[in-house]
């Protein structure tokens, strides 16, 4: 009975610390024309291969936040104000981040590793 017990506290106790070890990204577009993508603060360069999540902030109707790379096609919508989430797994490779309407002015990049 004691055995059961510890196993399921043990079960218990993994699954958040599983899902706290996804170190998370933070993405913003708008609400003028900044995109940004940060991880703990800082602007992120490179990341080492792997899964993320993605909290992407869409604080303006006339931007998307587009997220493109080896296998990674995401964005939001224009038109839309919003906030999304998306767990993706990044390979090596180099990904860019724009607003498709001003590509141009809105963007950035990161290696992965």
């Amino acid at each position: 009975m004691k055995l059961v017990a510890l196993a399921a506290t043990v079960a218990a106790l993994a699954a958040p610390a599983a899902l706290a070890s996804t170190p998370t990204l933070k993405g913003t577009v708008g609400p003028g024309f900044t995109i940004t993508l940060t991880q703990n603060g800082a602007k992120v360069k490179t990341l080492k291969a792997g899964t993320y999540v993605f909290k992407i902030a869409d604080k303006s109707n006339i931007h998307d936040f587009h997220l493109t790379g080896p296998g990674v096609n995401k964005k939001t919508s224009v038109g839309a104000v919003t906030n999304v989430t998306w767990k993706l797994t990044l390979k090596k490779g180099t990904y860019k981040y724009v607003c498709d309407p001003h590509a141009s002015l809105m963007k950035g990049s990161f290696k992965v590793v």
